[in-house]
């Protein structure tokens, strides 16, 4: 079952069937979207992908997906789960209206925190889409290497990064 996670201004908590119109009025954000998987989706299939959180990611327990929420409403959305590159990927994203505050920074550094400790887990990885120069940033400022590039079907670039879990004490 997905954990609650607290930071100092946000908490993550598993979604409730009630959050759907905001899940989806985040992903139909294009500023938000264009950086999500293969980008814009229709409202029909963002609504389909949150049925399946409970359907199937939920019910059968196959990764952490979160809610992300400050001051009671949901301002995000955060994955930690099993990626086709081998390992595990941290995935978040925030609303607008929350950018520029070092949100972001909280929370990537909550999952990651979540994969290290919880999860037993020595390398996490992130995929960016190469022009997402903000997310890039955001992941070199907290530890965060470049690894390799991935040529896209359609001709763009994501960067793998990755991020071991520090074995100083």
């Amino acid at each position: 079952m997905t954990p609650t996670l607290r930071t100092e201004r946000l908490l993550l908590e598993p979604y409730v069937p009630g959050d759907e119109d905001d899940f989806v009025a985040l992903f139909q954000d294009t500023r938000v979207s264009r950086w999500m998987g293969d980008g814009p989706s229709s409202e029909a299939a963002d609504r389909a992908l949150f049925g399946r959180i409970f359907s199937k990611v939920y019910r059968q327990r196959l990764f952490d997906v979160w809610a992300v929420r400050r001051d009671g409403l949901l301002v995000g959305h955060a994955e930690i789960k099993p990626t086709d590159i081998g390992g595990h990927e941290i995935i978040y994203a925030l609303a607008p209206t929350a950018w520029g505050s070092g949100l972001g920074t909280e929370l990537a550094e909550s999952i990651v925190a979540h994969g290290f400790d919880a999860l037993g887990l020595t390398e996490v990885y992130a995929t960016v889409a190469a022009p997402n120069e903000a997310s890039l940033a955001l992941l070199r400022k907290i530890g965060f290497e470049h690894v390799r590039d991935v040529e896209e079907e359609d001709g763009g670039t994501t960067r793998v990064l990755a991020r071991r879990r520090s074995t100083s004490g």
